[in-house]
Parts: C-alpha cells; sequence; structure tokens
C-alpha cells in the first residue's frame, strides 16, 4: 500500500508557499516537509483539517492510495 501526499499539487493550484502553509497551520517547516515528501508515518486529523482549512479543499485532494499489487 501507497499513500501518495498532493501537498505540492494543492499549494501550486492555491499559488501558496510552504512556508504560508506552515505558518497557516501551525506547523513547522520540517515537519510539513516529512509530511509533503511522504516520509511521515502518520498525520493527525486536526494538522490533516488545519491543512484542509489552509487550502480550501477536501482530505481527499491531498491524499492518495496506489495498490502496490498489479492488476
Amino acid at each position: 500500500m501507497t499513500m501518495i501526499i498532493n501537498i505540492d499539487v494543492m499549494l501550486a493550484k492555491r499559488k501558496m508557499s510552504v512556508t504560508e502553509l506552515s505558518e497557516k497551520v501551525g506547523i513547522t517547516m520540517a515537519n510539513l516537509s516529512i509530511l509533503k515528501n511522504g516520509k511521515a508515518k502518520a498525520i493527525r486529523f486536526s494538522t490533516l483539517e488545519a491543512i484542509c482549512e489552509a487550502l480550501q479543499c477536501q482530505p481527499g485532494d491531498i491524499l492518495e492510495y496506489k495498490s502496490d499489487k498489479q492488476s
């Protein structure tokens, strides 16, 4: 199972910088970078909610599931 994090896509669509998102959400640049690069093992719902509010999007706009199995 692979979870893909599309924060970069949403940032581009909203013309927002990573720094601006970090400030709006109240998350450090380091932690946002870990999340953005797919290195995070988990995300709190409160953080996901804050990101969605800042980017005016739905969780499905940020998170994408890809199966490791080939069909």
